[in-house]
């Protein structure tokens, strides 16, 4: 089993979050976070005077998939979350040693 986390666009997230579940992905964990990567922020005027926002606000989706499906996933997150810009975020991959459905004690895959 592997781990996904991606970090999007905020404004991302609804055409991810669309195209994971007619890809079969129901289960994820979604966040409200802050970051910042290459771009650095973003330079803004305000009533004349300029100032940088460093931490531009993201959306992180955590997702514990199954090993064959992990390629699919993938590519359904970078083709419905790109826009060709800057800042359109990341994702990191992860292996996951064990999953423990707590209601009914499954484990290993049967509990994702």
């Amino acid at each position: 089993m592997k781990r996904i986390i991606a970090v999007i666009r905020d404004e991302m997230f609804d055409n991810v979050k669309t195209a994971l579940l007619k890809s079969g992905c129901e289960g994820m964990n979604v966040s409200t976070v802050k970051g910042r990567g290459h771009q650095m922020g973003i330079k803004e005027s305000y009533r004349g005077s300029r100032f940088c926002v460093d931490l531009i606000p993201k959306t992180r989706i955590e997702l514990i998939v199954k090993e064959e499906d992990l390629d699919n996933i993938i590519n359904v997150i970078i083709e419905s979350a790109r826009t060709g810009e800057v800042g359109d975020g990341k994702i990191f991959v992860s292996d996951v040693e064990e999953v423990i459905r707590i209601r009914t004690g499954e484990k290993g895959p049967d509990a994702v």
